[in-house]
């Protein structure tokens, strides 16, 4: 008996990283998996790879339209969603006084856009069936600050306060949602934003003295979205080995 039979669960940016890690432990614990991403490819490889009926759809958290079809597709196949977890992220690293205009708008509408995006979407329909789990992942660069990751640190602290915002408007309906802020983790993202030098010194500063990896994201969120965590709404747990402790 895995915690999260018979859920249907929604994995939005899951072809790869931290969300494919997410996907893969809720299926273990018995979820149907809606893996979503931008590259269509990636997306339905990570559902094949899950099993217990996963699909993949590729999907484009910033563009409504490509948001709004996933969903009614969702619908459309399993009749419900009972889980909504909202991965999908994007960075790129500079110093803010050197980064770009452009640059900003993707980071607004891949971290922060695509929360709300999906949130107007399914947050109507888990109020209707009386129950629901959503789980956002913001970034303790959201809840700190991050040098070179202004922008980001920006989106991500609006997706920590939209989370709380939203937990309190659909509480009545029984609808829970919560914000999980991942600290230094070990993805093909991290490893593109850093060599090895940046690595040790994280590790360093890491009390727990490792970098966090996929799973240690996975098994935060899947206890979130389960019934275990009933009674809790409204919080943004950090998964960063101590590194903050905010």
């Amino acid at each position: 008996m895995g915690k999260l039979d018979n859920k249907i669960a929604i994995v939005t940016g899951a072809g790869q990283g931290i969300g494919a890690g997410i996907a893969t432990k809720l299926a273990a614990e018995g979820a149907t998996v809606v893996v979503t991403d931008i590259n269509e490819e990636t997306a339905k490889a990570t559902a094949a790879a899950l099993g217990n009926g996963a699909i993949g759809i590729r999907t484009d958290v910033t563009d409504r339209e490509s948001v709004d079809a996933m969903v009614d597709q969702v619908i459309g196949e399993f009749g419900r969603v009972d889980v909504l977890v909202n991965n999908a992220g994007w960075d790129k690293g500079e110093p803010f006084v050197e980064s770009e205009p452009e640059t900003w708008d993707r980071i607004i509408q891949i971290n922060l856009y695509g929360v709300l995006n999906t949130s107007k979407k399914v947050l109507p329909l888990l109020a209707a069936q009386g129950s629901g789990s959503v789980i956002n992942l913001g970034s303790d660069a959201g809840r700190v600050g991050s040098s070179g990751e202004a922008v980001y640190s920006a989106a991500k602290g609006g997706v920590i306060a939209f989370t709380k915002a939203t937990a309190r408007e659909m509480a009545r309906a029984q609808v829970r949602v919560n914000c999980v802020c991942p600290g230094p983790t070990d993805t093909a993202l991290f490893a593109s934003m850093g060599g090895e030098k940046l690595r040790e010194a994280l590790r360093k500063a890491i009390p727990l003295r490792r970098l966090g990896q996929p799973d240690d994201l996975a098994n935060a969120v899947a206890f979130l979205a389960s019934d275990e965590a009933s009674f809790i709404t409204g919080q943004t747990v950090s998964v960063s080995g101590g590194l903050t402790m905010s």
